[in-house]
């Protein structure tokens, strides 16, 4: 009985070895297809990124040439606004000598103004203000009887452009008289 007990409880060991490879086998498949998705996955997430990369580089070099191309279109409006005063210029150096000079010249400044105007231009109004470092560029002075530290006499007017400083007034500041 010794015999068939043992022989019985090998078969049993053996039965459950040969159940841990087919467990291990099992387990085994599953991590390799476990595996290959991983892979799939991982080559599918770097072909989308090596494609956005790509489109962003592309995106770049559109943007820049887009850039490039309102620069050169505004740049365009602009000469096409001043080609008017230009017409001007010549019509009034055409009649040089006459009295017609004066108002050709008027007429080129009003021209040239108002177009600079339309693309954001605004003139300072600085005579008789306080004087500003930030907006005034000071010349020299001059003795008043008035406010000291105003500005008393314009030399260049300053301009705004699109609300921001373009260029300081050059002006000349006002003294107490000595």
């Amino acid at each position: 009985m010794n015999d068939d007990t043992k022989n019985e409880g090998e078969m049993e060991f053996v039965a459950d070895e040969e159940s841990a490879n087919v467990d291990l086998s099992g387990k085994i498949q599953k991590f390799r297809q476990e595996l290959l998705i991983c892979e799939r996955d991982r080559k599918e997430y770097l072909d989308g990124w090596q494609r956005a990369k790509a489109d962003h580089i592309n995106y770049k070099k559109d943007e820049a040439k887009r850039l490039e191309d309102t620069a050169r279109f505004i740049a365009s409006g602009f000469m096409q606004d001043m080609l008017p005063a230009l017409d001007s210029f010549d019509l009034a150096l055409g009649h040089a000598g006459s009295s017609d000079i004066e108002k050709g010249v008027l007429l080129i400044r009003s021209q040239l103004l108002d177009a600079l105007k339309r693309r954001g231009l605004e003139v300072m109004s600085a005579d008789g203000a306080v004087f500003d470092p930030a907006l005034h560029e000071s010349v020299g002075e001059v003795e008043s009887d008035g406010e000291e530290g105003r500005v008393a006499e314009v030399i260049q007017k300053g301009y705004f452009l699109q609300g921001k400083l373009l260029r300081p007034a050059r002006v000349r500041v006002s003294i107490k008289k000595q």
